[in-house]
Protein backbone atom coordinates (compact mmCIF):
# COMPACT_ATOMS: atom_id res chain seq x y z
CA UNK A 1 0.00 0.00 0.00
CA UNK A 2 1.36 3.61 -0.68
CA UNK A 3 1.13 7.20 1.71
CA UNK A 4 -2.40 8.14 1.16
CA UNK A 5 -1.52 11.87 1.65
CA UNK A 6 -1.16 14.25 -0.62
CA UNK A 7 -0.14 17.59 -2.13
CA UNK A 8 -1.55 19.24 -4.48
CA UNK A 9 0.08 22.40 -6.08
CA UNK A 10 -1.75 25.59 -6.79
CA UNK A 11 -2.30 25.40 -10.49
CA UNK A 12 -3.19 21.86 -10.58
CA UNK A 13 -6.28 22.93 -8.08
CA UNK A 14 -6.98 25.70 -10.36
CA UNK A 15 -7.19 23.84 -13.68
CA UNK A 16 -9.28 20.91 -11.81
CA UNK A 17 -11.80 23.70 -11.09
CA UNK A 18 -11.58 25.57 -14.52
CA UNK A 19 -12.38 22.38 -16.07
CA UNK A 20 -14.22 19.23 -14.80
CA UNK A 21 -13.53 16.87 -16.74
CA UNK A 22 -9.97 17.58 -17.12
CA UNK A 23 -7.00 15.11 -15.97
CA UNK A 24 -5.87 17.85 -12.73
CA UNK A 25 -9.47 17.36 -11.79
CA UNK A 26 -9.61 13.42 -12.28
CA UNK A 27 -6.30 13.50 -10.18
CA UNK A 28 -8.10 15.91 -7.29
CA UNK A 29 -10.84 13.86 -7.52
CA UNK A 30 -8.93 10.57 -7.37
CA UNK A 31 -6.85 12.29 -4.04
CA UNK A 32 -10.17 13.17 -2.93
CA UNK A 33 -11.61 9.28 -2.57
CA UNK A 34 -8.59 7.37 -1.98
CA UNK A 35 -7.01 9.65 0.83
CA UNK A 36 -6.56 13.08 2.46
CA UNK A 37 -4.42 16.31 1.26
CA UNK A 38 -1.87 18.01 2.98
CA UNK A 39 -2.16 21.93 3.64
CA UNK A 40 -0.28 24.02 5.86
CA UNK A 41 -0.64 27.53 6.33
CA UNK A 42 1.30 29.25 3.73
CA UNK A 43 0.09 26.62 1.08
CA UNK A 44 -3.45 27.72 2.29
CA UNK A 45 -2.75 31.08 2.26
CA UNK A 46 -1.18 31.05 -1.27
CA UNK A 47 -4.28 28.96 -2.75
CA UNK A 48 -6.76 31.61 -1.63
CA UNK A 49 -4.85 34.18 -2.81
CA UNK A 50 -4.47 33.00 -6.15
CA UNK A 51 -7.89 31.77 -6.32
CA UNK A 52 -9.35 35.81 -5.13
CA UNK A 53 -7.21 36.83 -8.40
CA UNK A 54 -9.43 38.81 -10.70
CA UNK A 55 -8.04 37.48 -13.98
CA UNK A 56 -9.34 33.92 -13.37
CA UNK A 57 -13.01 35.75 -13.12
CA UNK A 58 -13.61 35.10 -17.17
CA UNK A 59 -13.63 31.18 -16.07
CA UNK A 60 -15.25 31.04 -12.79
CA UNK A 61 -16.69 33.75 -10.72
CA UNK A 62 -14.87 34.89 -7.45
CA UNK A 63 -17.84 33.08 -5.44
CA UNK A 64 -17.40 29.56 -7.25
CA UNK A 65 -13.50 30.05 -7.38
CA UNK A 66 -13.31 30.72 -3.15
CA UNK A 67 -15.94 27.86 -2.56
CA UNK A 68 -14.24 25.60 -4.45
CA UNK A 69 -10.93 26.13 -2.68
CA UNK A 70 -12.51 26.72 1.21
CA UNK A 71 -13.67 23.31 0.19
CA UNK A 72 -10.07 21.79 -0.36
CA UNK A 73 -8.90 23.87 2.52
CA UNK A 74 -11.75 22.63 4.85
CA UNK A 75 -11.39 18.68 3.77
CA UNK A 76 -7.37 18.59 3.92
CA UNK A 77 -5.51 17.70 7.17
CA UNK A 78 -3.53 20.58 8.70
CA UNK A 79 0.34 19.95 9.00
CA UNK A 80 2.84 22.71 10.89
CA UNK A 81 6.02 23.29 9.70
CA UNK A 82 8.86 22.13 12.27
CA UNK A 83 11.41 21.66 9.59
CA UNK A 84 11.20 24.11 6.73
CA UNK A 85 12.52 22.46 3.34
CA UNK A 86 14.69 24.58 1.14
CA UNK A 87 15.52 22.06 -1.73
CA UNK A 88 13.80 23.56 -4.87
CA UNK A 89 15.27 25.92 -7.46
CA UNK A 90 12.30 28.32 -7.22
CA UNK A 91 11.94 29.10 -3.54
CA UNK A 92 8.24 29.73 -4.00
CA UNK A 93 7.86 26.34 -4.26
CA UNK A 94 9.55 25.04 -0.95
CA UNK A 95 6.41 25.08 1.18
CA UNK A 96 4.87 22.31 -0.97
CA UNK A 97 7.81 20.12 0.08
CA UNK A 98 7.33 21.45 3.20
CA UNK A 99 4.12 20.49 4.14
CA UNK A 100 4.75 16.86 2.18
CA UNK A 101 7.96 16.04 4.24
CA UNK A 102 6.43 17.47 7.35
CA UNK A 103 3.43 16.05 7.05
CA UNK A 104 4.70 12.61 5.66
CA UNK A 105 2.99 12.88 2.14
CA UNK A 106 3.31 9.63 -0.21
CA UNK A 107 3.20 12.21 -3.07
CA UNK A 108 3.02 15.95 -4.58
CA UNK A 109 1.08 16.41 -7.61
CA UNK A 110 2.36 18.88 -9.48
CA UNK A 111 2.73 20.18 -12.93
CA UNK A 112 5.57 22.43 -12.15
CA UNK A 113 9.17 21.31 -13.88
CA UNK A 114 10.47 23.02 -10.66
CA UNK A 115 8.98 20.53 -8.29
CA UNK A 116 8.65 17.98 -10.88
CA UNK A 117 12.61 17.52 -11.41
CA UNK A 118 13.40 16.93 -8.14
CA UNK A 119 11.53 13.42 -8.15
CA UNK A 120 11.84 11.47 -6.01
CA UNK A 121 12.33 13.86 -2.80
CA UNK A 122 12.71 12.82 0.41
CA UNK A 123 10.91 9.00 -0.66
CA UNK A 124 8.08 11.34 -1.99
CA UNK A 125 6.83 10.65 -5.25
CA UNK A 126 7.00 13.97 -7.26
CA UNK A 127 4.10 13.49 -10.11
CA UNK A 128 1.97 15.45 -12.45
CA UNK A 129 -1.32 15.07 -12.75
CA UNK A 130 -1.60 12.37 -15.42
CA UNK A 131 1.17 9.96 -14.00
CA UNK A 132 -0.82 10.24 -10.17
CA UNK A 133 -4.10 10.10 -11.94
CA UNK A 134 -2.63 6.50 -13.79
CA UNK A 135 0.02 5.28 -11.77
CA UNK A 136 0.00 5.82 -8.41
CA UNK A 137 -1.69 3.18 -6.69
CA UNK A 138 -3.38 3.27 -3.44
CA UNK A 139 -4.99 0.21 -2.89
CA UNK A 140 -4.14 -2.41 -0.11
CA UNK A 141 -2.83 -5.52 -1.87
CA UNK A 142 -4.32 -8.77 -0.47
CA UNK A 143 -1.76 -10.97 -2.64
CA UNK A 144 0.06 -13.48 -0.51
Amino acid sequence: MRNRFFVFDTNVLLSALLNYSSIPARAYNKSRYDGVLLISDETAAEYIRVFARERFEKYASLNDRLEFIDKVISDALPVVIRKPIIACRDPKDDKFLSVAVNGGAGCIVSGDSDLLVLHPFQNISILTPADFFNNYDTTISNRH
